[in-house]
């Protein structure tokens, strides 16, 4: 039988048959450790690895980047929000008018336009153009109405107020679009939407 070197503490052993038969099973790489002390201590050390999102050095446990089912790891709260923000594909709450004005503008306009970033005021700007320093944002109705509630409301509009500051000390022009006429979304009722933010565009580009 062949024997196995402990990766913790280096000494040889000779794994039990069922442990070899499970991990060829799982496809699992399990005969690493002499025994579950020894296996302890490794998942406890911490490695040097590379954020994820801005690059920077960040140590994890081995047992923190076995939890992580993407591979992925990250500095920050903030770098994870501003990856997954950066690179989702699903759970989005997203209206389909911010998803048709996003596809419409892409195939507008060939300079830099970011949706949903994060990076630029720490908080989310529906649309923003850095060659021109301009921002959009896209209000519906949970801006104006207490659909879910007066305190809900009040955070939204908090929330709003702290955005808007904050393109101010960017010194970025922060255009925010009332949407509340778009119950339903559809695209020849609503095309008015996305004449006015790309008036303003071609206004800033002119």
């Amino acid at each position: 039988m062949k024997n196995y070197k402990c990766e913790e503490c280096g000494s040889d052993f000779f794994p039990l048959k069922r442990n070899i038969k499970y991990a060829i099973l799982k496809g699992l790489n399990q005969n690493r450790f002499c025994s579950k002390q020894c296996f302890g201590k490794n998942s406890k050390k911490e490695i040097s690895l590379e954020c994820s999102n801005c690059k920077k050095e960040v140590f994890k446990k081995r047992s923190q980047i076995k939890r992580s089912k993407s591979g992925n790891v990250f500095c920050s709260s903030s770098c994870a929000a501003t990856f997954n923000n950066k690179n989702k594909t699903t759970g989005t709450r997203r209206s389909k008018i911010e998803i048709w004005i996003e596809n419409e503008l892409k195939k507008e306009y060939k300079f830099e336009i970011i949706f949903n970033g994060k990076e630029v005021i720490n908080s989310e700007l529906d649309i923003y153009i850095p060659s021109l320093n301009i921002a959009f944002e896209l209000n519906g109705i949970f801006h104006y109405n207490a659909i879910y509630g007066k305190d809900k409301l009040d955070n939204i509009k908090n929330n709003d107020n702290k955005k808007i500051k904050s393109c101010l000390e960017k010194k970025i022009e922060l255009y925010v679009i009332d949407i509340t006429g778009s119950k339903s979304f559809k695209p020849e009722r609503d095309i008015k939407y996305l004449d006015i933010i790309k008036d303003i565009i071609n206004e800033q580009v002119v």
